[in-house]
């Protein structure tokens, strides 16, 4: 059995917080600065958290290997379990060529690609972050926007950024269910409920939501793109804003970004009725200028996702003559119904394992069950046993399986074999194989530092701030997510902790909470595993420090605006935002 201890380094925390983000930082150099492959650069920094772990925070060699080997599971199931059954079914939709009937259809609202970047990568990826989470909406959106003639590294870089504002109400709210189980009984403030916490996250992240599509057009066009766009840029973030606040505020909690994604769709489709953008630039304008960029030379082929170059190849081509041949074909009623048809069942199944009723018969056995990871004990700095160290296995509603369920049906409605849907799944895995690695290394080294302490000792000298954590907070959740790939795990690392040190620094224990999950959004894109899929997502596995280097920046300027809006609304500046301040 061992007991974390939170300063054991020469009895200082400064000094052994110091120690534990050596990992992190670890991390993160050798996938920005070296630009090493994600699961090279996950793996030796899993090493490197485990030497820590064992020398200096004197965990026994055995209590640390089996953190580790708990971490690689969850990374499987059930997180990677959602990502390669999701993107299994994408690929069904490729395999049977429905894929392109889809894209046509999005081409069809507009060929702008900035617009495209709009619709696909935040509305239609937040309505699959509602649904499943966990990776899904980047693994997904990415291979869309590539489709419709994205270069791979600017998919990658959208798909992820657009990943942000809907990150907190995802998976139909988890992440908000999860805050609130963790922190109802650190303190006795009745408003530690999904309601009221989800309310004060409605009253944070619709302020990111506003502000995501503008930089997501500037990412597509730069400073042109902002000038040209700014009128439905506005009207998609105006939109999503509002109808998250009011979501989560007066009708449904979980149910937040169904309808801001639903709602902000419907407005960019209704304002393009009306109005259309002076120029359009589509992906042979991209073609066009790059090769005029490059001196003349004709546009370079771009690389395609190694599990799905026939279908993808074939629709984004290589200029202006495939555009014009795709843009002529003609699709049946029919076919565009089935295109749809993999979404719609995906929606009908979450939405129907999520009724009340449903949702408590799926969570007992036999469906659900959770039992103590063998051999692994671990008490926290009270000698309480610390809950991480219990494993939850669901396999039936976990959304993974729900994936494969719609996926069985997707294969009915697109009328393939089931030979050829299994090779289809075969295939996936192939196709994520890094992604894979990746992700089960990136989250054993989170569990080896959360159950050792690291990150508890991390968070312990950051809560020394007082008054002043009220603008450190959402650095807490950046940091949790940024390791784990999961709003759900950084709150459920960091929440309690946010709570107590609210309560110690006179702080409103509402506020600091949520400020764990608004800030923890902004951590998705920056994730080793989220980098990792999105790479392979685009056939870029291997230079995940090239995308992570794309979005850093933004992660780290949305965060600041983050830690700003969060001080104010300790003040009477903007504590009125409050839910019962």
């Amino acid at each position: 059995m061992f007991q974390q201890d939170l300063s054991p380094v020469g009895g200082s925390l400064g000094l052994s917080a110091l120690c534990a983000a050596v990992p992190l930082v670890t991390l993160f150099v050798l996938l920005g600065g070296l630009r090493l492959k994600a699961w090279v650069a996950g793996l030796i920094s899993l090493g490197v958290a485990l030497v820590i772990a064992i020398a200096l925070f004197e965990m026994p060699v055995g209590q640390a290997l089996l953190a580790g080997t708990e971490g690689a599971a969850f990374g499987f199931f059930p997180i990677l379990w959602i990502v390669i059954n999701a993107i299994w079914v994408y690929n069904l939709t490729v395999a049977s060529g429905h894929f392109d009937v889809l894209r046509r259809s999005f081409e069809k609202v507009s060929p702008d690609q900035r617009i495209q970047a709009i619709i696909i990568a935040f509305c239609f990826g937040a309505l699959l972050e509602a649904l499943a989470g966990f990776g899904t909406p980047v693994a997904i959106t990415v291979v869309m926007l590539m489709a419709l003639g994205f270069q791979p590294i600017k998919a990658a870089a959208v798909a992820l950024i657009a990943n942000t504002a809907p990150v907190a109400f995802g998976a139909l709210a988890t992440p908000i269910v999860t805050l609130a189980s963790v922190t109802s009984g650190v303190s006795d403030d009745p408003r530690l409920n999904v309601d009221t916490l989800g309310g004060m996250v409605g009253r944070q992240t619709p302020i990111l939501a506003v502000i995501v599509p503008l930089v997501l057009v500037f990412v597509v066009d730069g400073k042109r793109g902002v000038r040209q766009m700014w009128l439905p840029s506005i009207v998609c973030g105006v939109a999503f804003a509002l109808a998250q606040f009011v979501a989560a505020n007066y009708i449904s909690v979980p149910l937040a970004d169904i309808l801001a994604a639903l709602v902000a769709a419907a407005a960019v489709v209704g304002l393009l009725r009306v109005w259309q953008p002076a120029h359009e630039l589509t992906a042979a304008d991209i073609e066009a200028e790059t090769a005029a960029e490059d001196g003349g030379r004709a546009p370079s082929t771009r690389r395609q996702p190694s599990g799905i170059s026939t279908s993808v190849t074939s629709s984004t081509g290589r200029g202006a003559a495939t555009t014009t041949s795709d843009a002529a074909t003609q699709d049946s009623r029919a076919d565009v119904v089935r295109a749809y048809a993999p979404y719609v069942v995906i929606i009908v199944i979450f939405s129907i394992t999520n009724i009340p009723a449903v949702k408590e018969f799926l969570a007992q056995k036999p469906f659900t069950f959770a039992f103590a990871w063998p051999g692994l004990e671990v008490l926290n700095t009270a000698g309480d046993p610390v809950s991480t160290t219990t494993f939850t296995f669901n396999w039936l509603p976990a959304a993974g399986t729900l994936m494969i369920l719609a996926g069985l049906i997707t294969m009915v409605v697109l009328k393939l074999s089931p030979a050829k849907a299994f090779k289809t799944y075969l295939e996936t895995y192939v196709e994520l194989k890094s992604a894979i690695i990746t992700v089960m290394a990136v989250l054993a080294l989170a569990y080896v530092m959360n159950l050792s302490g690291q990150t508890g000792s991390l968070g312990a000298w950051l809560a020394g701030a007082g008054a002043a954590f009220a603008i450190i907070s959402p650095i807490l959740g950046w940091i949790g997510v940024a390791v784990t790939g999961s709003d759900t795990s950084a709150n459920a690392l960091f929440g309690a902790l946010q709570v107590q040190t609210a309560v110690e620094a006179g702080l409103d224990p509402v506020l600091m909470a949520a400020a764990n999950t608004s800030g923890g959004v902004l951590g998705k894109m920056v994730s080793p595993q989220n980098l990792a899929i999105a790479a392979a997502a685009v056939g870029m596995a291997g230079r995940e420090g090239d995308i992570f280097r794309k979005v850093i920046g933004w992660s780290l300027g949305l965060l600041f605006l983050m830690c700003v809006i969060v001080g104010l609304q300790a003040t009477p500046v903007l504590s009125w935002m409050v839910p019962g301040s």
